[in-house]
């Protein structure tokens, strides 16, 4: 997931000049069906029992999600193509998006699951 959001490259620009912004205290993934620069992940799923998912990282470099996330729909939300990062469990700002490795089709109650450690985050 290489590419962040303007927000996220904006929090960067002013934590490198030592001005100070306000750092996330928890991160959430999230599903989509695309996503801009200005506007991070588009297409969220809204309903069916989708809700974002809390995401912790580790490494040293390279970060990856540490445990596997799982997104649970009780109905169709149709084919999800991308994953998202937020500060926020809901609206908040939008940190970095990507393609998923393989599109998620979701035609029915059922779960999308991203492994432990398959989702990675680099500030290339």
């Amino acid at each position: 997931m290489p590419i962040l959001t303007d927000y996220a490259r904006n929090l960067v620009a002013r934590a490198l000049c030592a001005r100070g912004p306000s750092l996330p205290t928890a991160v959430y993934a999230a599903l989509g069906t695309g996503g801009t620069v200005a506007a991070g992940l588009s297409g969220e799923p809204a309903g069916n029992g989708y809700a974002r998912q809390k995401i912790t990282f580790t490494g040293t470099g390279q970060q990856r999600n540490a445990e596997a996330l799982r997104f649970v729909f009780t109905a169709t939300a149709g084919t999800l193509t991308h994953v998202g990062l937020y500060h926020a469990a809901s609206g908040g700002n939008p940190l970095a998006f990507g393609p998923l490795a393989q599109n998620a089709p979701v035609s029915g109650p059922g779960t999308v699951t991203i492994g432990a450690e398959t989702l990675t985050l680099n500030a290339e």
